[in-house]
C-alpha cells in the first residue's frame, strides 16, 4: 500500500510513500517504550516547555504549514491558517492547564490519608483523519503527552505530507522520537499494532465503519478508547430567531472547510413561519460563495478531498432528488480535472433520503420545516448521529430547555458548533464515545490511582 499526496484542485500525483516495514515494528516499539519510561517521569515544568516551545514553532511556520494542508487536502489557504493557529491556542491551553488538573490529591480522614494520583498509561495509539489534519492530531498528542505518555501517530493515507510535518514539529519543540513517532501503515497494520501489548490506548477520529473495526479490537484486547465517529448536527432555528443573523452563520457552519466537517450543520430544521424567508437568505449567500484554487486567499470553497468522496457526495444528492427532494441552487460536480462541487441546497427532504439518513461530506445543505418545538426537537434527535447541535432563538430560557432534551455531546446556543480547548468535545450514538479537549481531554489517557493509608 501506498500514501498519495494528491493535489486535489487539479488531481495531479504530487508524492507517493511507502507503508513502514514490519520488520522494524518491533525495535521502534521498544525505541518508544523505553521513552515512555523515562519521559514519564519528567517534570511538568519540562513538559511544558516542550508545548511552549510547539506552539511558537507552529506559529513561525505558519504559512508554510498552511500551505502543504492547502495544497494536499484542498483547504482554503485562510482557513488552513486558522487550523495552524488553533493548535498553537491548544498548545498554550495544556501547557498552562496541565500541572493544576493533573496535580497529586490527598485528603486527610480519621484513621489516615487517602491520595489520588493521575498516572499515564504507556503509548497512545492515534489514528486520524485528514479533514483537519493537524489539528486533530494535536488535540489528542498534546494532552497525551502533557499526561505523560507517549504518542504513536497513524495519519490518513490522503495527508502524508502534513503527517512528516507534524512529526518535525513535535521533534523540533523536544518530544523526540522516542516519545513521538508517526508511520505510514495500512488497515492490516494498524489491527496487528493495536494487538501488540506495548500500545495501552487508542485515540480514533473517523467514520462508524472504522471505529467498529477499532472498537472491536480495542475491546478484544481490553485497552480504553475515544472515538469520535462523525455526524449529522441540526440547526434548529425557532421562529423567533433573526433570520439573516442564523441564516449567515448557518451557511458559514455548512460551508466551513468546503462541508467537510463533523461538525458541520447538515439539518437545518427551520419554522415554518420564517421557513422561506431563511431560504431565501441562505441560498443567496450560497450563491455568492467563491468558489477557485485553495491558495487564493479569496476562495471559500475549494475541492473536496478525494474523487471517491466526490463520487460518494453526488450520489446521495442524486438519490434524494429521486426521492423527491427539491434542488434549490448546485447539485452538480464542476467540471474540469479537480473534485469541484457546486455548493447545493436541498429542500422537501424526507428522513429516509440520503442527505438526511447519512452522514453528508461536502457542500450540501439540506431543509426541513417544522410547526412545533417538540416536532422541531423529534426531527433533530431522529439520527443515528449525536456529535453537536444548535439551537437559533431570542428565548434563551427555551433554548436551554431544548438543549437539555437533545441527545448529543454540545449544544451551541446562538452560534456554530465548533470545538475548543476549553470545552469537552465528543459524542454519543454512532458519534462515538468519550472525550478530547479541555480537563477530560487530559483525563482521557491516565491511570485515576488511589492510594489508601491507614
Amino acid at each position: 500500500m501506498k500514501y498519495k499526496s494528491v493535489n486535489p484542485s487539479n488531481a495531479e500525483l504530487i508524492a507517493s510513500f511507502s507503508t513502514k516495514e514490519k520488520q522494524s515494528w518491533k525495535k521502534e516499539l521498544r525505541h518508544l517504550e523505553q521513552g515512555y519510561l523515562h519521559y514519564q517521569n519528567v517534570s511538568f515544568k519540562l513538559r511544558k516547555s516542550y508545548m511552549q516551545k510547539l506552539k511558537k514553532n507552529l506559529l513561525a511556520q505558519r504559512d508554510h504549514l498552511a500551505k502543504i494542508i492547502s495544497i494536499e487536502m484542498g483547504k482554503p489557504i485562510l482557513e488552513a491558517r486558522g487550523e495552524i493557529e488553533k493548535c498553537a491556542w491548544l498548545c498554550d491551553f495544556y501547557a498552562n492547564e496541565s500541572e493544576a488538573i493533573l496535580r497529586e490529591k490527598s485528603s486527610k480522614i480519621k484513621d489516615g490519608e487517602n491520595i489520588i494520583m493521575h498516572n499515564p498509561l504507556g503509548i497512545v495509539l492515534g489514528i486520524m483523519p485528514w479533514n483537519f489534519p493537524f489539528w486533530q492530531v494535536f488535540r489528542f498528542a498534546c494532552p497525551a503527552l502533557m499526561a505523560g505518555n507517549a504518542v504513536l501517530l497513524k495519519h490518513a493515507p490522503n495527508v502524508p505530507q502534513c503527517a512528516i510535518e507534524i512529526e518535525k514539529l513535535f521533534h523540533q519543540s523536544g518530544f523526540t522520537d522516542d516519545i513521538f513517532q508517526q508511520w505510514f501503515l495500512s488497515e492490516s497494520d494498524v489491527a496487528s499494532i493495536i494487538k501488540d501489548k506495548r500500545i495501552r490506548a487508542i485515540s480514533l477520529t473517523g467514520s462508524e465503519k472504522a471505529g467498529e473495526a477499532v472498537g472491536a479490537l480495542a475491546g478484544k484486547h481490553i485497552k480504553p478508547a475515544v472515538m469520535e465517529l462523525g455526524g449529522s448536527d441540526p440547526f434548529i432555528v425557532l421562529k423567533d430567531a433573526d433570520v439573516e443573523n442564523a441564516a449567515n452563520w448557518g451557511v458559514k457552519s455548512r460551508m466551513l472547510n468546503t462541508g467537510q466537517s463533523c461538525i458541520a450543520a447538515k439539518r437545518f430544521i427551520i419554522h415554518e413561519s420564517i421557513y422561506e424567508r431563511f431560504i431565501e437568505v441562505f441560498v443567496k449567500k450560497v450563491e455568492s460563495l467563491k468558489i477557485g484554487e485553495p491558495q487564493d486567499p479569496k476562495t471559500e470553497i475549494g475541492p473536496l478531498a478525494r474523487k471517491d468522496l466526490l463520487n460518494t457526495l453526488d450520489k446521495q444528492v442524486q438519490r434524494s432528488l429521486v426521492m423527491g427532494a427539491k434542488l434549490l441552487t448546485g447539485g452538480k460536480k464542476l467540471d474540469g480535472q479537480g473534485y469541484y462541487y457546486t455548493p447545493t441546497v436541498l429542500a422537501n427532504v424526507k428522513s429516509e433520503m440520503p442527505v438526511m439518513k447519512e452522514e453528508v461530506f461536502g457542500p450540501v445543505a439540506v431543509f426541513v420545516k417544522f410547526k412545533e418545538e417538540e416536532e422541531a426537537f423529534l426531527i433533530a434527535n431522529d439520527t443515528a448521529y449525536g456529535l453537536g447541535a444548535s439551537i437559533w432563538t431570542q428565548d434563551i430560557d427555551k433554548a436551554k430547555r431544548i438543549a437539555a432534551r437533545m441527545q448529543c455531546g454540545s449544544v451551541f446556543i446562538n452560534q456554530m458548533v465548533k470545538s475548543d480547548p476549553r470545552l469537552p468535545f465528543g459524542g454519543i450514538k454512532n458519534s462515538g464515545y468519550g472525550r478530547e479537549l479541555s480537563k477530560e481531554g487530559l483525563l482521557a489517557f491516565v491511570n485515576l490511582k488511589t492510594i489508601s493509608v491507614a
